[in-house]
């Protein structure tokens, strides 16, 4: 398996980058250390996490998956085995949020702690802060790069103005956002493959994606309204459970019939042909699970497969 290189930096990744989300929500610690070692033993070595995690979940506060992780990498003595990708900035309760000098150096060190690590490999702001001054945020990274808390900063969540504004004014005292992580998959691709894979191409920036598997949608295990009472994410599924999204599965049901393959193995497969993209990112709830979409690193689609896939996929979902 080939490593890619991620943009411009000097980090190197496979291509699928694990997602840390579901880390002691759906998945509990022993789950999650048995899921983590399947993957790196497999030759994997990127995953993605934010200290937000699973704040949104009721029951949760928030650090679950960033703890859980970082007990894994110390007690398996592999974090110099590992690219780390984690996120801050979002609502973490009683007022700490942002991206300002005064907050994302304190939720920098909080994650460091979770993670029980020194630095990151890609340290980033989860989403733009209204609130702050874009020339602050990335002085505030800068900071933290230049202290060695993380080698790179990157962003997710920007629209295409706020990106191609924070690549403006980088330099002088304010990093650059080397990485960026948008919301992209076959059955979601409007809001990237227009004006923000633009900006990602032309300023070479490393792109790791996520929602690759359309939280759920595309493995195919959701056809009807019924079968979304055993989802969690009922919401996010359920906007692609329409004519086109069923079409879009017909389609990729007939890929994966050719190839012996899953859906979740044709819809990973068809992100990572993307030219743009790095890597996208995808969780598992269990090894079994894991190993399946693992499988589609060396499933090589076909022309016939593409065209498919794209003309199921064109239209903006209803």
């Amino acid at each position: 398996m080939e490593l890619r290189k991620l943009g411009g930096t000097d980090l190197r990744i496979a291509p699928l980058v694990l997602g840390g989300n579901v880390f002691g929500w759906t998945v509990d610690r022993d789950t999650s250390f048995a899921i983590l070692d399947a993957f790196l033993e497999a030759g994997f070595n990127a995953i993605d996490t934010a200290d937000v995690y699973n704040r949104f979940h009721p029951g949760l506060q928030g650090g679950e998956s960033e703890t859980i992780l970082g007990e894994w990498m110390q007690d398996r003595g592999v974090r110099n085995k590992i690219v780390l990708i984690t996120k801050g900035g979002l609502d973490m309760g009683l007022g700490a949020e942002g991206l300002g000098r005064d907050y994302l150096p304190r939720a920098c060190e909080e994650s460091l702690r979770r993670l029980r690590t020194n630095y990151f490999d890609v340290y980033m702001a989860h989403r733009a802060d209204p609130n702050t001054p874009i020339e602050e945020t990335l002085e505030a990274f800068q900071e933290l790069i230049d202290a060695g808390k993380t080698r790179y900063a990157g962003c997710s969540n920007y629209t295409p103005d706020q990106l191609a504004e924070a690549l403006a004014v980088a330099g002088d005292g304010r990093a650059r956002y080397d990485v960026f992580e948008p919301h992209y998959n076959l059955a979601d691709r409007s809001n990237y493959e227009e004006a923000l894979e633009d900006v990602c191409l032309n300023k070479g920036l490393g792109v790791v994606v996520y929602y690759a598997l359309a939280s759920g949608f595309l493995t195919g295990k959701y056809r009807a309204e019924e079968d979304l009472a055993a989802s969690s994410r009922t919401r996010m599924v359920s906007k692609n459970l329409n004519t086109r999204g069923l079409r879009l599965l017909d389609a990729m049901d007939g890929v994966a019939a050719r190839h012996g393959a899953s859906l979740s193995q044709v819809a990973l497969a068809w992100v990572m042909a993307r030219p743009s993209v790095a890597a996208p990112i995808a969780s598992a709830t269990s090894v079994e699970q894991l190993r399946d979409i693992l499988k589609s690193v060396s499933l090589q689609l076909q022309p016939e497969d593409f065209t498919a896939l794209d003309l199921a996929s064109a239209a903006t979902p209803s």
